[in-house]
């Protein structure tokens, strides 16, 4: 399985409204449920305004796309990362997979995943 760091910083955020958000960034994950608006977006481009958010993060892609088909790809990663006690955030597009772990952690668990096996590219 490949994998692509992401560059920079994230923070994962909940906003009240989508007219917060400025969709024109180059990673924008939205997530909305009946409870919540949830956004994982750059650190330098939150909203002005949120109702709660956590700095912080960097991230992780799987190579895709990823057949719908394939299982376990999620539970494989993380995983490998609880034995460490590596804490995720978890997104999925209909691509692929994002994981995105404190940056304090980041080094360690590029380490962690290449000695399982995983390819950096």
């Amino acid at each position: 399985m490949e994998l692509e760091k992401l560059d920079g910083e994230f923070t994962v955020c909940k906003v009240t409204s989508f007219r917060d958000i400025a969709c024109d960034m180059d990673f924008c994950f939205i997530a909305r449920t009946d409870h919540e608006i949830s956004l994982v977006c750059p650190a330098e481009r939150v909203p002005a305004y949120t109702a709660a958010r956590e700095d912080g993060w960097r991230g992780i892609r799987v190579k895709g796309p990823l057949d719908f088909a394939l299982t376990g790809i999620l539970a494989g990663l993380s995983g490998v990362l609880a034995g460490h006690e590596i804490a995720v955030f978890a997104v999925s597009t209909f691509d692929t997979d994002y994981l995105f772990v404190k940056k304090e952690n980041f080094e360690k668990t590029v380490t962690v995943l290449m000695k399982a096996g995983y390819t950096f590219l």
